[in-house]
């Protein structure tokens, strides 16, 4: 037995399910590689740990300690004190009011009618 030639010897067969042909997921903070002990994900955004942190003061925030707005994540106590800051949500987070683009369009229509 220990006289095999090389022909009655088999390859080694690796299991396709071993073969890991996954898609790299990158980070929507750094848009650097994020590798899976290190995954974070919120609102369906893909971020490293240590990259998911408040847009006003640059805290590093968990799943349990974040609020977000309109694409960007903030700290509670921030998103609070932005919030109550000018009472609304668009010009305590630095936006033009939602109501004066109401105030523009009601402006387009009355112009247009004779």
């Amino acid at each position: 037995q220990d006289n095999l030639n090389a022909s009655d010897e088999k390859p080694v067969q690796r299991s396709k399910s071993f073969s890991f042909q996954t898609q790299k997921e990158t980070c929507a903070a750094c848009e650097k590689t994020v590798y899976p002990m290190e995954r974070l994900v919120a609102n369906n955004l893909i971020f490293h740990t240590t990259c998911f942190c408040c847009k006003h003061c640059n805290t590093k925030l968990s799943l349990g300690t974040y609020a977000a707005l309109q694409g960007e994540f903030y700290c509670k106590p921030h998103f609070q004190q932005l919030f109550k800051s000018k009472g609304n949500y668009d010009e305590g987070f630095g936006r033009k009011q939602h109501k004066e683009l109401w105030a523009s369009k009601d402006g387009e229509s009355m112009a247009k009618t004779p």
